[in-house]
């Protein structure tokens, strides 16, 4: 099964390190970001990618081509300017996509997720495409009161309640391919296939984390210097 890993964006939420270098190379403990997802993906048994390249691509190309030390196989393929919606970016690897599903990330979110459960999950469900969800939690400590405007404790960043997120590491049928002339993945096309019921999501309860912005690559080197790196699986 091939894995689909979206790279093209400019990262303008990191300009200030995607000036020279796309985000999907952005260093977290010496590797870039994107490697450390290819290596999740190869420790569950996937390693064959196809690499959907945008802004800055020829430098994501390069390093690889440089550091063949893990030997992905890979697939660099140019799918438009970093403008590029993901749907089009999609339709520019059909050709490369030849088993009934595919996996798809995103070149910034890191996790423990196991995917081969996400794949049995999508393979009982019957669905178009199964999107792994997390529980977020709050950016801020919550002060709990009472009844008479009394306080009665504090809680730092707790989870949401009844909220969940997109966390990335998908499963998608190539049936999607009939579906991506209809507008943007994540709009149109996830729209549509709620509308027909083949929408799915397997609920991730542990490790997940994005790298948006300045202060999450920060969050991420800290982890790596405290050897706290729950997405690296041995």
């Amino acid at each position: 099964m091939k894995v689909v890993i979206f790279c093209g964006g400019a990262g303008t939420r990191l300009k200030e390190m995607t000036e020279d270098l796309p985000k999907p190379l952005i260093q977290v403990g010496g590797k870039p970001v994107l490697w450390h997802i290819m290596k999740v993906y190869q420790a569950r048994g996937f390693n064959e990618f196809v690499l959907c390249l945008g802004y800055k691509g020829d430098k994501i190309k390069e390093y690889f081509e440089k550091n063949p030390e893990n030997e992905f196989k890979i697939d660099f393929v140019n799918t438009g300017d970093a403008t590029t919606p993901k749907s089009e970016r999609l339709q520019k690897i059909k050709e490369y996509i030849t088993e009934e599903n595919f996996l798809l990330a995103y070149g910034d979110d890191l996790s423990d997720v196991d995917i081969n459960e996400v794949i049995k999950n999508h393979t009982e469900s019957k669905n178009t495409v199964t999107i792994t969800v997390i529980n977020p939690r709050s950016d801020f400590g919550v002060v709990k009161i009472d009844d008479a405007n009394k306080v009665t404790g504090f809680e730092e960043k707790p989870r949401l309640k009844n909220a969940w997120i997109s966390g990335g590491y998908a499963v998608v049928n190539k049936d999607i391919f009939n579906y991506l002339s209809l507008g943007e993945l994540e709009n149109e096309v996830y729209k549509k296939l709620v509308e027909e019921n083949k929408l799915g999501v397997f609920k991730h309860e542990g490790f997940w984390k994005t790298m948006n912005t300045f202060k999450d690559h920060c969050e991420l080197e800290e982890m790596w210097k405290n050897n706290d790196v729950p997405w690296r699986i041995k």
